[in-house]
């Protein structure tokens, strides 16, 4: 501890981050680097896996669908509610009709190749995605990067397989010896998400809506396969760390805190077992944010690509009673912009589907990024919209966008982003659940016989519940109906109930995601939970803190900071020996982490 006393900061992380990884995996991205570096490489959480056998057009089709997400039509009841708040929106902002009402005017208009070179009128390169290339381009025997030499026939061909692990789509390894001359085995990240829709792949993402994306077609087995492929391809590829030197190296878990025990048990998994690290310790998101902008006490929201979440951490220790989750995030508001210009009639007459084709909703994101704000008036931009076709390149559209401060105030009318195109997990696999909560002993949980699960989905705090809503853990608020981000707030902050400590909370605010960096997203935050505010409470100021760190990483860098100060207290980590030979389960013993929220806190080692 003397130590500590005197070692300048700078110092103490480049000795002792240098070998530790610090893993953020979330719903879209995956955020991995080590806890000496300045920011970490952000990945898309996702990838796509070769098919081998038949290989006509419709089987590929029928295929991906089953494979990737489940849609359900949109009802009329919610089409309406749509509806409705798009008007409330449209009148508080006071804009104008949209453009068919106003008379016909010539909102797009396609572009030659030659348009894109032209000065007046060049085109926005952050738009434009290339088809990725599916077939090998080195010799089977090159060296991958990042490995040494004993390791390379392990990854021959990006068939990277660890302790016990079966073919990811069950395929005897001649079929894939067969094609690997041709097409590679798996691709994973922003390549995978721009493969065309007539190559041989479909597209898995491990995790959706802050859980596991278990369901009848994809198993907790094959998701920690997946899992496994995808983060040991970055500590390949982005790291550099080969599988032989893994020994040497700690991790740092910082996960959501939708996640419930046993989804957690699997990335512990998936990291010690698999990834071979020496030891590991879990850290939630919430907390690890605060450390990471320097604060001790703080509402922190955070805003993801699937899903938001509230919680109130007071002196670094999170209040498990203020927990809210809701199940929209910035993927929602890029599908809406796309519903909203499409209803006044300002997009191209092109076929764009963010749900089917991954490449359209990267292109939705990028123009949320760059187009959207909040802000009160017109809003409108000039654009270029891209139309996406299998192996050609990709037909360019200029397009004067309007309406584009609408799509970001669905985080307080929700109604508009119409997460139900992502709907709760079907009734067959629910089992699974089950099996997976089975030593969830620090609360209770009243299995059903019947009835989707909207806990386990991600859709636990935002929707309406059933009448025998003791079925939901106590740890979340329970909500009468989808509420938007400021009565989330509201409500997450008065629930600690003391008032001191709410007016402190209330000028303490902290954003963090990547929907954080919305521009005008703090002033409607603040002027909104103000209002949302009853009426009998006694407190009349509310304040967003100043970001020190970016949100969009501030848990990562947060959970950095934690492993490093963790690294002189190492009882609080779990080696990678007594997980694979011992394991960890409730029971008395030794206490492995002592947090309220943290749900890993009923783990015990087991002394063998």
């Amino acid at each position: 501890m003397d130590y500590l006393k005197t070692v300048v900061p700078s110092q103490l992380i480049a000795e002792k981050g240098s070998n530790m990884v610090v893993i953020n995996p979330g719903s879209a991205n995956v955020k991995i680097g080590l806890a000496s570096w300045q920011t970490p490489v952000v990945i898309p959480h996702c990838i796509a896996h070769y098919m081998s056998g038949p290989t006509d057009e419709q089987a590929h089709i029928a295929k991906r669908n089953r494979e990737q997400i489940f849609t359900s039509p949109v009802s009329s009841a919610q089409q309406s509610e749509r509806e409705e708040a798009y008007h409330m929106i449209v009148s508080h902002l006071k804009l104008q009709p949209a453009n068919h009402e106003r008379g016909k005017e010539s909102w797009f208009r396609k572009m030659d190749h030659s348009d894109g070179y032209n000065s007046q009128t060049k085109l926005n390169e952050e738009t434009i995605f290339p088809w990725t290339h599916v077939k090998e381009e080195k010799d089977s025997n090159s060296p991958v990067m990042g490995i040494d030499g004993d390791d390379q026939a392990d990854v021959n061909m990006n068939e990277v397989k660890p302790e016990g692990m079966d073919e990811v789509n069950g395929s005897g390894d001649d079929e894939i010896n067969d094609c690997a001359h041709t097409f590679r085995s798996f691709i994973c990240g922003d390549e995978a998400l721009r493969i065309a829709p007539d190559e041989p792949y479909f597209l898995r993402q491990p995790i959706r809506r802050g859980h596991l994306n278990v369901s009848q077609f994809y198993s907790v087995q094959q998701i920690s396969e997946d899992l496994y492929r995808i983060w040991d391809w970055i500590l390949r590829e982005k790291l550099r760390i080969s599988p032989k030197n893994r020994h040497m190296f700690s991790a740092v878990l910082v996960v959501s805190e939708t996640f419930d025990n046993r989804e957690m048990k699997e990335m512990l998994s998936v990291v010690l077992r698999d990834l071979q690290f020496n030891s590991a310790v879990i850290h939630q998101e919430s907390l690890s944010a605060t450390f990471g902008n320097g604060v001790s006490t703080s509402c922190v929201v955070n805003i993801g690509a699937q899903v938001a979440s509230v919680l109130c951490i007071e002196d670094g220790v999170a209040v498990p009673a203020t927990g809210v989750t809701l199940p929209f995030g910035g993927e929602d508001i890029s599908r809406c912009l796309l519903w909203v210009q499409q209803r006044r009639q300002t997009w191209p007459p092109i076929d764009t589907d963010p749900m089917a084709k991954p490449i359209d909703l990267l292109m939705l994101n990028r123009l949320k990024e760059t187009q959207c704000k909040i802000k009160d008036g017109e809003s409108n931009a000039f654009a270029d919209v891209h139309c996406y076709k299998a192996n050609l390149p990709s037909e360019v559209y200029r397009v004067h966008l309007s309406a584009l401060n609408v799509p970001p105030l669905g985080l307080f009318y929700p109604s508009i982003l119409m997460p139900e195109e992502y709907p709760p997990p079907p009734h067959p696999w629910f089992h699974d659940y089950e099996d997976m909560l089975e030593d969830s002993s620090h609360t209770e949980f009243v299995k059903r016989s019947e009835g989707p699960d909207i806990f386990f989905s991600g859709y636990n705090c935002g929707l309406a519940m059933p009448e025998s809503s003791e079925s939901y853990p106590q740890k979340f608020r329970k909500e009468d109906n989808l509420v938007g981000l400021a009565q989330a707030i509201t409500n997450s902050i008065l629930s600690t109930g003391r008032l001191d400590v709410q007016k402190k909370l209330f000028t303490s605010i902290q954003l963090v995601g990547g929907v954080a960096l919305t521009k005008g997203l703090v002033g409607a935050v603040e002027e909104r939970v103000l209002h949302a505010i009853p009426a009998n409470e006694a407190v009349d100021t509310v304040e967003v803190l100043q970001q020190r760190t970016d949100p969009l990483i501030v848990s990562w860098k947060g959970g950095a900071i934690l492993g490093i100060l963790d690294y002189f207290s190492r009882d609080q980590w779990i080696h990678r020996e007594d997980w694979v030979h011992g394991g960890i389960k409730t029971g008395s013993g030794r206490k492995y982490r002592d947090s309220h929220l943290l749900q890993t806190q009923a783990f015990w080692y087991i002394n063998s």
